[in-house]
Order: C-alpha cells, then sequence, then structure tokens
C-alpha cells in the first residue's frame, strides 16, 4: 500500500475536532453562569433591609469585592491549570484576595473587641449561612468542573478544588446581599467554614465529575 492511501484509509470517517475554547473564554462562561445563580437567590430570599446602610458604612461593601475578586481570580486560575502547558503557579493567583478577605474580617474583629469588649466576640450558630454558601457553591462547583472536565487527566484536584473556592466566594457576595451577619467574628468562622467545606467536597467530587463527563 502506498503512503497516499495509507494516509486515506486511516483518515476515512474522521470527524472534524472543535477545538477547545480559551481558559479566559471557560471562565466568562461560568461567571455568567455564576452570576445568574446570584441573581436569582436575590429574587428568591430579597436583599436585606439595611443593605445601602451597610454598604455606606465601608466594611460590607470591601468584603463584598474582596469574595468577587476572590472568585473571579480562582476561576480564572482554575481554568487557567486545566492545559497542560500552564504554570502551576496560577494556584496562586487568587491568594491576594482572597488574604485581603480574611484580613479584613479579622480586623472587623478587632474593632467590634474595642467597641464592644469580650461581647464582640461572642460566636452565635449561624446556619444559614453555612447552608446558602453550600447550597450554592457546590452546583457551581460541579459546573466548573463540568466545564473543565478536559483537565481530567491532568490537575483535577487542583482544578476542583479552586473551582470550589471560587463558586463559595461568588455564593458569598449572594449571601451578603441577602443575610444579616453583622458580628465580624460570625462572619469570619461562618464564612470560613462553608468555604472550607465547599473547596474541600469541590475536591473530592469534582474529579469525578470531570472523569465522568470527559
Amino acid at each position: 500500500m502506498r503512503t497516499e492511501e495509507l494516509i486515506a484509509e486511516l483518515s476515512r470517517g474522521l470527524a472534524p475536532v472543535r477545538p477547545l475554547p480559551g481558559p479566559c473564554t471557560l471562565a466568562m462562561r461560568w461567571l455568567a453562569i455564576a452570576v445568574i445563580v446570584v441573581a436569582l437567590a436575590v429574587a428568591c430570599f430579597g436583599l436585606r433591609h439595611d443593605l445601602a446602610a451597610r454598604l455606606a458604612a465601608g466594611p460590607d461593601l470591601r468584603q463584598m469585592a474582596a469574595a468577587g475578586l476572590t472568585g473571579v481570580l480562582a476561576a480564572i486560575a482554575a481554568f487557567q491549570l486545566s492545559f497542560p502547558d500552564r504554570d502551576p503557579r496560577w494556584a496562586l493567583l487568587p491568594l491576594p484576595a482572597f488574604g485581603f478577605w480574611l484580613a479584613d474580617l479579622g480586623w472587623g474583629c478587632l474593632q467590634d473587641f474595642a467597641r464592644l469588649g469580650p461581647e464582640g466576640l461572642q460566636l452565635t450558630w449561624s446556619f444559614p449561612c453555612l447552608g446558602f454558601i453550600l447550597g450554592f457553591g457546590l452546583p457551581l462547583s460541579l459546573a466548573m468542573a463540568w466545564l473543565g472536565r478536559h483537565a481530567a487527566p491532568l490537575r483535577p484536584v487542583p482544578v476542583a478544588a479552586l473551582g470550589g473556592l471560587a463558586a463559595a466566594s461568588i455564593a458569598n457576595v449572594g449571601l451578603v446581599l441577602t443575610h444579616h451577619l453583622d458580628a465580624a467574628l460570625e462572619a469570619l468562622v461562618w464564612h470560613g467554614l462553608a468555604i472550607l467545606v465547599t473547596t474541600a467536597a469541590a475536591a473530592l467530587l469534582g474529579p469525578r465529575v470531570m472523569r465522568a463527563a470527559a
């Protein structure tokens, strides 16, 4: 068999391969889904009645901005890592915004203590916070795992974990818009716990979703 005939035989019936969208395109698609989910959450639960005053005071606005930026950067980092030629250091992209977010909550704890004494650091149960972030964060994490399913043989756990961080951070924005939680310590503990659980669950379940969808 001649070379031309062999090539023709091997290429017969092959379907064209659609190239993958770039990481920024995938991140924008996922962020569009996340914005729709947050908008639906706000439509279901309603905006908190004191939202304008809380945003004007400053801390809530800073925390929303830091949470939103963490979510955007974590999503970009996740999709960057889903491609085999990308530097693993992309995983560090959301850390500055996430660190600022935690530092701002910690500073709020110190301010509450200076203003109210030990009473300002009393911790009460806030299962609605945990339920809100998990309830919206986990589906968003799985949506990212599906969009990044091409990473299944490459870096499934880092991609899924960053997806969980992105999803929990975006869900946190919706939580601040709808839920009352004024004490900084409660926000730090309950929001932090919800983010930790969502990220861990995404790291565990996300690779399975990737492998099933690949």
